[in-house]
């Protein structure tokens, strides 16, 4: 399957065809992570659960930052 990288307003992207939104379970609006792998790029639905946490993880690590670095020594 192939597409073309397309000029969409000042930015240039692609159009993902019906059956492959289809089979990732995605519409207009929602978001896609890409990945890069040895073999090209992978595009997934990100784990929000892991997502949440993670901005929890960044969030708390730029609050206690201070500390953090003194338990590191």
């Amino acid at each position: 399957m192939n597409t073309v990288v397309r000029k969409i307003g000042n930015s240039e992207g692609v159009i993902l065809p019906k059956e492959v939104l289809e089979r990732l379970g995605v519409s207009a609006g929602d978001r896609l992570d890409i990945v890069e792998t040895r073999d090209g790029l992978q595009l997934v639905r990100p784990d929000t659960d892991f997502a949440k946490q993670m901005r929890a993880a960044h969030e708390g690590m730029k609050k206690y930052h201070d500390a953090l670095r003194e338990l590191a020594k």
